[in-house]
Formats: C-alpha cells, sequence, structure tokens
C-alpha cells in the first residue's frame, strides 16, 4: 500500500498514536503488531517508523502523554477550600477526565508489564506526582482534625482504584447523568474518610 499524499508528520503521527491506542486497547500490547498500526492508519508499515523507533517506544508514549496530561489539567484545577472540599473536587476531576479516556486508562494499567525498566520508572514517578496529590488532601484533613484515615497511601491507592473502575461501566444513555455520579461517588469519598460529626461539601444525591 503506498503512503498517501498528505500523510505528513502533524496528521500521520497524532493518527498513529491514535490507532496505536485503540489496538492496545482492544487486543494487548504483545498482540499487536506495527502492521497492523500501518493498516489502521493506512500507510505502509515501513512508514510507522518515521514516527516512532519501534512499538515500545510507542506505547511510553502513549503512557507518558496520557501521564502528562492528567498532571496539567488537574494543576489547572481551582485546589482552594478545605480538605473536604478539596477532596470532592480531586474525586470530580479524576471521574470527569478519566472517563474521556477510557483507552488510555486501560493501557495505562494493563500495559505497564510492557514498559523497559527505564520506562517503568519514568511512569511510575509520573503516576505517584498524581497519587501524592490525592495523598497530600487527605493529610491536610488529618492535620485539620477532619479525616480519620490509618494509612494515607493505602487509602490513596485504593481511592483511585475505585475512581478508575467507573471507566468500566458509566454510560452516559444510562440511569444515572454524569453530575449524579460525580455526586454519589463525591459522597462516598468524603463519609469514608470523615470523622464523625464534620458536614460534607454537598449534601448527597437522592432517588
Amino acid at each position: 500500500m503506498a503512503r498517501k499524499i498528505g500523510s505528513h508528520a502533524d496528521i500521520t503521527g497524532p493518527r498513529v498514536r491514535e490507532a496505536a491506542l485503540k489496538l492496545f486497547a482492544r487486543h494487548g500490547f504483545a498482540s499487536v503488531t506495527m502492521r497492523q498500526i500501518a493498516s489502521e492508519v493506512g500507510v505502509q508499515a515501513g512508514a510507522l517508523y518515521l514516527y516512532t523507533p519501534d512499538k515500545q517506544s510507542l506505547l511510553f508514549d502513549l503512557l507518558r502523554d496520557h501521564m502528562n496530561d492528567v498532571l496539567s489539567y488537574w494543576k489547572a484545577e481551582d485546589q482552594s477550600g478545605t480538605p473536604i472540599e478539596r477532596l470532592e473536587t480531586f474525586t470530580r476531576f479524576h471521574i470527569r477526565f478519566h472517563l474521556e479516556r477510557r483507552d488510555a486508562v486501560f493501557i495505562s494499567y494493563m500495559e505497564l508489564r510492557n514498559l523497559s525498566a527505564e520506562n517503568f520508572a519514568q511512569l511510575e514517578g509520573m503516576r505517584r506526582s498524581y497519587e501524592d496529590a490525592l495523598e497530600a488532601i487527605l493529610i491536610d484533613g488529618q492535620a485539620e482534625g477532619i479525616f480519620d484515615v490509618a494509612d494515607t497511601k493505602l487509602t490513596t491507592l485504593a481511592m483511585i482504584a475505585m475512581l478508575n473502575g467507573v471507566t468500566n461501566w458509566y454510560r452516559p444513555d444510562g440511569r444515572l447523568a454524569l453530575a449524579d455520579v460525580e455526586q454519589f461517588f463525591s459522597d462516598m469519598v468524603g463519609k469514608a474518610v470523615r470523622l464523625p460529626g464534620k458536614r460534607a461539601a454537598r449534601q448527597p444525591v437522592t432517588g
């Protein structure tokens, strides 16, 4: 198959990443070949190497770009307020951001094992930065006598795992609107760590 006219780096490069993301999420990194990715994009297999050195580099770029987006978008959020309010902000942000990137979330957890040691270490550092943002909220809540958390790191990991699960089952045409799901999980997360008698930022969703 001949390379298509107009297949320039600013067009084909993103298409290569989009195709790889979709195929890795559907079939797994190990099962996908560069030839399959090229076929999805509509270029010769050899043309892929104009945009990436190899499949490992392509996977790493996808995971790194996803974490860069997570960190930059989170940084842009309004993180003022009490620990209870900040925890709600984090919960809502995590659900909203990751629901729009289901495939990236999936391979970010399922394909880490396929990274080289060096690439894995870099990704782990980025993931830890995001986890630290949530843990800092829990630590501040403890210091202010608002939260009761036996192990802030373990609680952080458990909360993120639970919130990631929303990407597996939520559908826009389902029973609940996204705002309702955000509210439900915000209330549940808050209740899990608040000391008795400490009020939530908002009242729970009913009905």
